[in-house]
């Protein structure tokens, strides 16, 4: 069995700790790694070298872009957990790893009324921040004042015309 040879140090530590620097060979299985990501969130991981293909099992879960030099960018989109598969040119597979989905925990207050939850994120100041499950009423009224807002930094109208 041959390893993946000429990752850098931190490469290679990332790599390995990712499980994404499997072996290679037809007859190796490659190791199954955690990996864990919060929602709304980006980790860098570093792909086996000859990787051509990349799987993601639900997308709604999440979602990966693939950048030069063999790095991708894995986003949480949702809580829960999938599968990312690299695979070479002749449909081999280099490597897999269980992708993990998780809420963030610091920061975050949740306000339960009855059955309808609230977030508010306390970055020192509690502010309201949508998350999934918070009360349908509550994620769409901050949702669109987020979008609004968005829409307004970018040039957009979101009010009122003059």
């Amino acid at each position: 069995m041959r390893r993946t040879p000429r990752l850098s140090l931190t490469a290679a530590v990332l790599a390995a700790s990712l499980g994404l620097a499997g072996t290679s060979g037809a007859q190796a299985q490659p190791e199954t790694a955690i990996v864990t990501v919060l929602v709304d969130n980006a980790k860098v991981m570093r792909l086996p070298e000859r990787t051509q293909t990349v799987i993601v099992g639900n997308p709604m879960i999440a979602d990966v872009t693939l950048q030069k030099n063999g790095v991708l960018v894995l986003t949480g989109k949702s809580f829960g957990s999938t599968n990312l598969i690299a695979l070479d040119g002749g449909g081999t597979m280099l490597a897999e790893s269980m992708i993990r989905v998780e809420a963030p925990q610091a920061a975050v207050i949740t306000v339960q009324r009855g059955l309808d939850r609230e977030s508010y994120s306390c970055t020192p100041n509690c502010q309201p921040s949508a998350q999934l499950g918070d009360a349908s009423k509550y994620f769409g009224e901050v949702s669109n004042q987020a979008d609004s807002r968005r829409k307004l930094a970018i040039g957009g109208s979101a009010g009122p015309e003059r």
